[in-house]
């Protein structure tokens, strides 16, 4: 196996993004998105008793779903406030979900020590991918399963983070969109599974306000938008919010003051060979 060199910039790097994602209030972000990671979380069909890991999940929404379900669920995050939000979330349920700070390139457990291994829409953004495939094989057990949702470069999310990118995206760093292409999944997880299966899905943002506040709910609550508003002076924040709003308009399925866009996904689920 070879060895990882850490350096000055990966370090630098590492910490700037972990500034970024524990910015905003990611718990009362992703209150509005949990139908659609309920309905993730169910195709999976995890039966109860098995050993799920949840890699960077946030405040708990998908190990919350599967502890509810009766599994032995951990999850982990480069988030120190995520982490503590999620253990509040548990222990105010009465789940026994275990959660930890961790690294998606460096994970603190034992190979083979879990039979699922998930991360929707989390470990995408980790800046070295090849380490964080390694990682999401390497935890899992033979014949186990690998989970991901990731967004795709073409769909909206994609599209956002392009608006953003030059204000907050980390030199040096491939695109995290590059793991919603099915050929980069297919190199990245290739030799370790013994099938691969990947679909397109939807995933709905629905907000009972118009898009100019929906830029500012995200301002406010997500940290890369967070990061990218603090990162401007007064008149480059109102070109972005510009931007951003005729974004969210222009892909706005619903009126009469609300919002409601999809955005594309690509479904990644994988057997451990």
């Amino acid at each position: 196996m070879t060895a990882v060199v850490i350096t000055s910039e990966l370090v630098n790097l590492k910490s700037r993004l972990k500034d970024i994602w524990m910015a905003g209030d990611y718990d009362r972000f992703s209150r509005y998105l949990e139908q659609d990671a309920s309905e993730f979380y169910e195709r999976l069909n995890v039966p109860p008793g098995c050993r799920l890991l949840d890699v960077a999940c946030g405040s708990g929404q998908l190990a919350l779903l599967a502890a509810r379900d009766g599994v032995n669920v951990t999850g982990v995050d480069i988030a120190t406030n995520a982490v503590e939000r999620a253990r509040a979330r548990a222990q105010a349920a009465g789940l026994p979900a275990r959660f930890e700070e961790a690294d998606a390139e460096a994970l603190p457990f034992e190979e083979g020590s879990f039979d699922v291994v998930t991360s929707l829409i989390g470990a995408m953004f980790a800046p070295q991918p090849e380490l964080v495939a390694r990682e999401l094989l390497r935890v899992c057990c033979p014949g186990g399963m690998i989970a991901m949702g990731n967004w795709t470069p073409q769909g909206f999310v994609g599209q956002m983070f392009k608006t953003i990118a030059r204000f907050i995206a980390p030199s040096g760093m491939p695109s995290p969109l590059l793991w919603g292409e099915e050929g980069a999944v297919r190199e990245r997880l290739g030799g370790g599974v013994s099938s691969l299966n990947l679909a397109r899905r939807l995933y709905t943002f629905n907000y009972p306000f118009p898009p100019s506040e929906v830029v500012d709910f995200f301002r406010l609550y997500y940290g890369p938008i967070n990061r990218a508003f603090a990162s401007l002076d007064s008149v480059g924040q109102k070109k972005l919010h510009y931007e951003l709003e005729s974004l969210w308009c222009s892909h706005n399925l619903a009126g009469g003051g609300l919002t409601v866009v999809t955005a594309e996904y690509l479904e990644v689920i994988a057997t451990r060979a």
